[in-house]
């Protein structure tokens, strides 16, 4: 059952970036209905998406139903509700924006083929990263809320012992790569945008962690780097 509800979570996700890349390339003037680029990615990602969501339904259960179980909203700080809303806008308006910027707006030329295929292992770079977050941490849920009646943990291992936040890296990834694997570098500039939200998560994240999960403090002083190494 827990298997299931899952892909029914990851088939919706699949359906989302459809509605969102193709019916705006397919209405556009001068777009069209056969966005190869999108279809292929949906199709990859949509395999990505039953593998990777099997795999945690055997190997890490726990992980599985804390992203699928819905979150106490009452829980959650103001601060992040707002920030979440923000992200989802804005992600909503970036995935529309890239086929408008493909098929119409056309703000800057077009990656080469050998950007665009690295675009693609990018992408599925930043999934990998993602799966591999939530297996290794059963508390990587949806919102920033306290869990110690869950009996949260520190982890600080693994991908958590190169940044703190490698569930927000992996998007991150996610987001630029497909981007540039759709050729559109305008995507990639507006990928900034998703950065900066991110950038306001972690801080309210952090706030909630010092606060609730013993030892948070002393692992933010000994690894460094929040998002991207080495820089920030």
């Amino acid at each position: 059952m827990l298997i299931l509800k899952g892909l029914v979570g990851g088939l919706f996700q699949v359906v989302l970036f459809g509605g969102l890349l193709v019916l705006p390339a397919g209405l556009m003037p001068g777009g069209t209905w056969y966005w190869d680029r999108a279809l292929i990615f949906l199709g990859v990602y949509g395999v990505i998406m039953v593998g990777g969501i099997v795999a945690l339904g055997v190997l890490a259960p726990d992980s599985l139903a804390a992203r699928t179980s819905a979150p106490d909203s009452k829980a959650q700080p103001m601060a992040d509700r707002i920030i979440s809303t923000v992200l989802m806008v804005g992600f909503l308006a970036w995935c529309v924006f890239i086929p408008v910027d493909v098929f119409s707006l056309r703000l800057l030329p077009p990656p080469s083929p050998a950007v665009s295929g690295f675009g693609g292992v990018t992408l599925l770079i930043g999934l990998a990263i993602c799966f591999g977050t939530i297996y290794q941490n059963a508390f990587a849920i949806p919102i920033v809320e306290d869990q110690t009646e869950r009996g949260q943990t520190l982890v600080d291992t693994g991908l958590y012992s190169v940044v703190r936040h490698p569930l927000y890296l992996g998007m991150l990834l996610f987001f630029a790569g497909l981007a540039l694997w759709l050729e559109s570098y305008g995507g990639l500039v507006a990928v900034s945008v998703l950065l900066a939200v991110l950038i306001a998560r972690t801080a309210v994240e952090e706030q909630t962690l010092k606060r609730t999960l013993p030892g948070y403090t002393e692992y933010m002083e000994t690894v460094r780097y929040r998002l991207l190494p080495p820089i920030w």
